[in-house]
């Protein structure tokens, strides 16, 4: 019988990592993630596993990781990397402008950091894509980005409806590059239904905010 919780606990070393992939993946596809929400997945909690084993715990420390996935009621996956380690100084993959947390932003839907004097905890989160590949509803939105001299902008053309939100939240991330570039959204073309664009919306502001950068909204 599949389980619904995941427990992983294995030694700071870049070695294990490779198995930690495999047996995430496994588990993902056996819970019922596609294999592309599955590889975005195992992408971002590689990312946070990496960075605890280089900066976590520099040598000659050593010490564990911790990896803890679980399926919720609504068939979203939430999976905690936590280590023990010292981070004297925050590195750069994980602040706001590393490329670290710019891919896990990209791959999952929400990315909290929780660091302490007993480590630190990356909280990742991801719902299960609940429209059938083909139908009307996944083609029926289209995100065209192009780059300006003053940054990015990206145009949302059709209906968002809510289901369809965490997909343009991670567009839109991806466009402004996790938040390091500035990004304007037109809404000039968007469809009668928007249910999706406004929690997609306030998700990468905050990420622009934070490195420093500004959401700019066109409308009608």
């Amino acid at each position: 019988m599949h389980e619904d919780f995941l427990s992983l606990r294995f030694p700071a070393d870049a070695r294990e990592v490779a198995p930690l992939r495999h047996q995430l993946r496994e588990w993902l596809q056996e819970s019922g993630f596609g294999d592309d929400e599955a590889s975005d997945l195992v992408l971002a909690v590689s990312e946070a596993v990496n960075n605890s084993v280089e900066h976590a715990y520099p040598a000659p420390a050593t010490g564990t990781i911790e990896v803890r996935a679980r399926i919720g009621k609504d068939g979203a996956v939430a999976i905690d990397v936590t280590d023990h380690g010292q981070w004297r100084v925050p590195p750069p993959t994980l602040t706001t402008r590393g490329r670290g947390l710019l891919l896990m932003r990209e791959s999952v839907d929400d990315v909290v950091i929780d660091r302490s004097s007993r480590g630190t905890t990356v909280r990742l989160r991801r719902g299960r894509s609940p429209v059938p590949f083909g139908s009307p509803a996944a083609t029926d939105c289209e995100v065209h980005v192009y780059e300006t001299s003053s940054g990015v902008v990206a145009v949302i053309r059709g209906n968002v409806p809510a289901e369809a939100g965490p997909s343009l939240r991670r567009t839109l991330t991806t466009a402004a590059r996790g938040g390091t570039v500035p990004l304007t959204v037109d809404l000039t073309e968007l469809g009668e239904e928007t249910g999706g664009v406004q929690h997609a919306l306030h998700t990468v502001s905050e990420a622009l905010e934070a490195a420093g950068n500004r959401l700019t909204i066109r409308m009608n």
